[in-house]
């Protein structure tokens, strides 16, 4: 994806809603420096695993499970700088699931009557994770390119199909109401991804981590 730093702002929101408490202010400084780094324009060409664009969502998959190794097997060495770039890493990919693929559309399709509130969203719903519907948008250059040209928006939308990223990105409030259950579904990730490791690590590993 072409992200433009206007989006940053949202991901630092929803790392810091979700781990704030979590982790002492030097080591949340290094996962939000991290996380914000994905975004640069070496990790937009060639990438798409970091971002789960042109439906690499398996690619995107294991590129999490790397990361979450990373953590742990920083751990075991002396240092703990690199365990939390890794995790910011991990948080800003699977913050990106929800906004670059229809994960949210497929969800509130099951619900025939009222729809839930979006905090209510379930961001590891196995049946969803692993729909043969599940995808992501592609990328179409330059036309994604020019949608995030506020006066070229309109005329970049016109011509990108309904599968393409710009028609497809749940990036910010301007897409509509699925944005609130992106977000939501991205925050709920990110503590879900924190609680996975806290799980997987001794409690003295665990302690050194979260630096408190």
């Amino acid at each position: 994806m072409y992200n433009f730093p206007m989006l940053i702002p949202v991901h630092d929101e929803m790392t810091l809603e979700a781990l704030g408490s979590r982790f002492s202010p030097s080591a949340l400084e290094i996962i939000l420096a991290a996380n914000r780094k994905q975004d640069s324009l070496r990790n937009q060409i060639g990438h798409d695993e970091i971002h789960f664009d042109n439906n690499a969502i398996d690619a995107g998959n294991r590129y999490i499970v790397e990361q979450r190794g990373h953590v742990i097997a920083s751990l075991l060495s002396p240092g703990v700088i690199s365990a939390w770039i890794a995790f910011g890493r991990l948080t800003h990919t699977a913050q990106d699931f929800y906004s670059h693929t229809n994960y949210v559309t497929l969800w509130l399709d099951q619900f025939k009557g009222a729809q839930p509130a979006p905090p209510e969203i379930d961001p590891v719903q196995k049946s969803l994770i692993q729909s043969p519907s599940l995808h992501s948008g592609k990328i179409h250059f330059p036309l994604d390119a020019l949608y995030f040209v506020p006066f070229l928006r309109n005329f970049a939308l016109s011509l990108l199909p309904d599968t393409s990223h710009g028609k497809m990105n749940l990036d910010s409030h301007e897409q509509g109401e699925k944005f609130a259950y992106a977000r939501a579904a991205a925050v709920k990730r990110t503590v879900y991804e924190f609680e996975l490791l806290q799980k997987l690590l001794t409690p003295e590993m665990f302690a050194k981590f979260t630096d408190l």
